[in-house]
């Protein structure tokens, strides 16, 4: 093992094992036997080490996602994307709460590949013609209540006691954004609306998607683009 992947395993063992998640470095450099000097040579300073941290631990969560092979459906896929995501941060609240601090100065890299595969599966949904808005909006109104969710669950435990909270925020959520058939396949709680509101930007995230995979041969790049922003409004 190199001496930064020492100071890595102490830092995120310490940061595990504290009571608030913080570590100090003289911490992290006494337990890893290492001087001040080689910690930032590697990492820059402690937020830099804390950084690394997060991107260390979310990326074993994002090994499970990066080898799972899609369903059929994107809804399903989507349902328990959701499921896992307040899974690993049950399982590991110093490094979640870590992870959402605001004192993170960039997102880690771990959390712009999760927006990434969260987006991908909603692309898919809105192909199939079950996203009721733009993937891009979607993606941003799942993560947020998703992450949301997980920190309450971790950092007010004594306040959300019901277990099946995270699983009806889900579904509320679901039904926001996907067709009323979609949202409902799996339990889902339904949501009125009329046939317009409903059909239109639904088929306008599918014909988005579509376009985007295959642009049509008949259409210049300037006339694919003013297409491509329309769907997009109506969509929204």
């Amino acid at each position: 093992m190199s001496t930064r992947e020492r100071i890595l395993e102490v830092a995120a063992r310490l940061v595990a094992e504290s009571d608030d998640g913080d570590v100090s470095t003289r911490a992290v450099c006494e337990a890893a036997q290492v001087g001040a000097p080689a910690l930032y040579r590697y990492f820059g300073d402690k937020q830099g080490l804390l950084a690394a941290v997060v991107d260390h631990g979310f990326d074993q969560y994002l090994a499970t996602k990066r080898r799972r092979e899609t369903t059929a459906d994107p809804v399903d896929d989507l349902r328990d994307g959701w499921d896992s995501h307040v899974d690993f941060a049950l399982r590991n609240p110093n490094l979640y709460r870590l992870m959402n601090s605001p004192a993170m100065r960039t997102p880690p890299a771990a959390a712009l590949e999760s927006h990434q595969i969260l987006t991908r599966d909603l692309e898919r949904a809105a192909a199939q013609g079950k996203l009721r808005l733009a993937p891009e909006l979607a993606a941003q109104m799942v993560m947020s209540a998703n992450v949301g969710v997980a920190l309450m669950l971790v950092a007010r435990p004594a306040t959300f006691v019901d277990p099946d909270v995270s699983r009806r925020v889900r579904d509320a959520v679901h039904a926001a954004i996907f067709t009323p058939e979609a949202a409902e396949s799996r339990g889902g709680a339904p949501r009125e609306a009329g046939q317009g509101e409903v059909q239109l930007p639904a088929a306008a995230a599918r014909l988005s998607a579509t376009l985007a995979a295959e642009p049509p041969q008949a259409l210049t790049s300037a006339e694919t683009a003013l297409l491509s922003e329309w769907l997009d409004r109506l969509s929204r």
